[in-house]
């Protein structure tokens, strides 16, 4: 453990070193590496923000999908009573239809 230390401790110098003896075709690379790390970054960024708007737009339409769908079982559940009025009026006048004829 304290070899591993004493090793880091000694890599360190060795590596402030290397970094200040980067070549100029080296010293491009990383400043290229770095900006196509921002512009990822950037892009990354954006692409969450259309998701999110995605999202919003997925959400919204799922709200008007179950408002929809509550609507139409209201509908239905009014048609049903209708309907079951409807049977009930028919029954009753087909009840006093009958009983005139019986006079």
């Amino acid at each position: 453990m304290i070899k591993n230390k004493m090793l880091i401790v000694a890599a360190a110098p060795l590596l402030l070193c290397a970094c200040a003896t980067l070549s100029d075709q080296d010293r491009a690379v990383l400043d290229r590496a770095s900006k196509d790390a921002a512009a990822a970054k950037q892009l990354a960024a954006q692409a969450m923000d259309v998701a999110q708007a995605a999202q919003q737009g997925v959400n919204v339409a799922g709200d008007a999908a179950n408002r929809a769908a509550v609507e139409a079982r209201q509908a239905e559940d009014k048609a049903d009573k209708a309907a079951a009025d409807a049977k009930a009026a028919s029954d009753k006048a087909d009840r006093i239809f009958q009983h005139s004829l019986r006079k």
